[in-house]
């Protein structure tokens, strides 16, 4: 939209519906390494030979500023929401919104949600620090990073309530199921906060009004091979 050229640094595990899409906004796009991890060290080496602009996706508080304003648009729409569900990755989404909404409704409850296949700030907040996964065993690719950051880890300490987590195959029943119902085409990782809410493992109290955010569309959910 800014007419800016873009180089975009994609995992193989990344869809490949994912790269046309960027192509066709007139991006670049460079395959690099089999997780986020690896495609984000080659990216910020193709910038600093360069001397390129890199944008992280998570550790970077515009980026986070930015995410926040959907915290904003979900209580301006919706008020009366109690609980929001939100997808983990690298933790930039969540920082946020957690920050966005519990500054607008102190009272909010924020939930995170992760794959069992990649416990990143699960695993980090229970350890007190930022932890490196030793591998990521989920098909949910967009939540799965290796690690997070040190701003996001402290952003999601100190407000967002809970961190739950979701198998592949959860994931799969609950984007099929928005699928299904709603006629929402919602990818793998986009489906994780639904399926938290599905599956029980938010825990509702009676009269609570809760949110899950579908985060991202996509068939890979939908299409995918498992049980769900």
């Amino acid at each position: 939209m800014a007419g800016v050229p873009a180089t975009v640094f994609l995992p193989a595990n990344a869809p490949e519906s994912k790269a046309e899409k960027a192509r066709a906004w007139g991006a670049e796009v460079v395959r690099a390494g089999e997780v986020w991890d690896d495609a984000d060290r080659a990216a910020r080496d193709f910038a600093a030979a360069r001397g390129l602009a890199y944008i992280h996706p998570f550790d970077d508080p515009a980026v986070i500023a930015g995410q926040g304003t959907l915290g904003l648009e979900i209580l301006e729409q919706a008020p009366a929401v109690d609980v929001l569900v939100v997808a983990i990755g690298g933790g930039g989404l969540i920082s946020g919104i957690a920050l966005a909404a519990k500054a607008a409704k102190p009272g909010i409850r924020v939930i995170g949600v992760e794959p069992t296949g990649a416990p990143t700030l699960y695993e980090s907040v229970k350890a007190g620090r930022v932890i490196v996964l030793p591998e990521v065993t989920t098909a949910a690719n967009t939540l799965a990073p290796r690690t997070t950051a040190e701003i996001n880890l402290a952003i999601v300490r100190r407000h967002v309530d809970a961190i739950v987590l979701v198998t592949d195959d959860e994931m799969r029943a609950a984007a099929r199921w928005l699928w299904r119902e709603l006629g929402v085409a919602a990818e793998l990782s986009a489906a994780a906060a639904v399926a938290a809410v599905a599956t029980g493992k938010v825990e509702i109290a009676t009269g609570e009004t809760v949110c899950p955010l579908v985060c991202g569309a996509g068939t890979d959910g939908i299409d995918s091979p498992g049980r769900g």
